[in-house]
């Protein structure tokens, strides 16, 4: 099942919706409830020279507030529309769990901000009403609501990064037959009592669904809340980034280093290097592959951005690459500030 993109909105798919029904404004009493924890997110991907929109939700009165991390990825900057107060802030990324598609906001200079309330996904069941609340379209102003219900638990599908290849499995999700649009991402999916008890995700437009059945599907609020308290925390793990991104100016993909007389060897293939970045200045050039970085081998094009996920702009390091005859070259490289993710 392949996503579609709607414009340039880069956010969650809904499919084969089912019986929900969808309503706009979402004017109901439950709806009204909820709106004023929610942002409307909007991402400049300033070198894909494209705008990505979704939805979040305040945690803290302070500014803190959690997303999908599709929704973000490859950001330049991200302005952040709070729904209560309707003022527009600047925001920074405190961190993000590419695996678990979440990432954490902090909004610029917030305070006094209402939050929405979390409930325990534990105590969801199938067959139990559910109502989304998002930025459909990326139009901005009242969210829209849509309706349904719970049809499974404990889901999983995997996402795969059309241009890169690179997989990532969600796992634990919960199945909706609630008829999501893309900017819907990392909005609420809402208990009747107004808790909310879900974020709505599924794949952005990036990305396609290889497994699993086909439908709309929520992360657990309780798994979202702990990467987020995690993030807050500042521990990094294998998987959680804290802070800004590692950029080191190249788009890759996976790749077999010819080595004369040897079975090649794989690599990270270069397809492009951006003017400025420390990439061009250590001379890679595309139709090189990089076999290692800071020491560590790299094998695809994923294994290149897990290995950068754990550095941080100004960290010093160490790249190794091969031309296409297979004669190999190594450089220092400062690593500079990019794209989320």
């Amino acid at each position: 099942m392949v996503a579609v993109a709607v414009a340039t909105v880069a956010s969650v798919l809904a499919f084969n919706a089912g019986q929900g029904t969808r309503t706009t404004p979402a004017n109901s009493p439950l709806a009204v409830s909820v709106d004023p924890g929610l942002v409307d997110v909007t991402a400049t991907l300033g070198y894909q020279q494209a705008i990505s929109a979704g939805t979040g939700m305040v945690l803290t009165p302070s500014g803190l507030a959690i997303t999908n991390n599709h929704v973000i990825e490859g950001a330049t900057s991200i302005t952040v529309t709070d729904v209560g107060n309707r003022r527009t802030y600047q925001a920074r990324v405190a961190g993000y769990d590419q695996s678990q598609d979440i990432a954490v906001l902090q909004l610029a200079a917030a305070s006094g901000l209402k939050t929405v309330s979390v409930g325990a996904s534990s105590a969801v069941k199938i067959g139990e009403k559910v109502m989304a609340l998002g930025n459909a379209g990326g139009k901005g102003r009242t969210p829209v609501a849509a309706t349904g219900t719970i049809s499974a638990l404990g889901q999983s599908i995997t996402a795969v990064d059309q241009p890169t290849g690179v997989t990532e499995q969600l796992t634990g999700l919960i199945r909706t037959n609630v008829p999501l649009q893309p900017g819907d991402s990392g909005g609420p999916l809402v208990s009747p009592a107004g808790q909310v008890i879900g974020m709505d995700t599924a794949a952005s437009s990036q990305f396609q669904i290889t497994s699993g059945t086909a439908q709309a599907f929520a992360i657990p609020a309780s798994q979202a809340v702990s990467v987020a308290a995690q993030i807050v925390a500042g521990k990094a793990s294998a998987t959680v980034h804290i802070g800004a991104t590692a950029l080191l100016g190249v788009s890759v993909v996976s790749y077999g280093v010819p080595v004369p007389g040897q079975p090649a060897s794989t690599g990270a293939g270069v397809v492009e290097v951006t003017a400025g970045t420390p990439a061009a200045a250590a001379g890679l050039a595309p139709g090189d592959v990089i076999v290692s970085l800071g020491g560590r081998a790299v094998t695809s094009a994923a294994g290149l951005r897990s290995v950068i996920d754990a550095y941080h702009p100004g960290n010093k390091t160490s790249v190794v690459w091969a031309d296409l005859t297979g004669q190999t070259y190594t450089a220092t490289v400062v690593l500079a500030s990019g794209p989320v993710s």
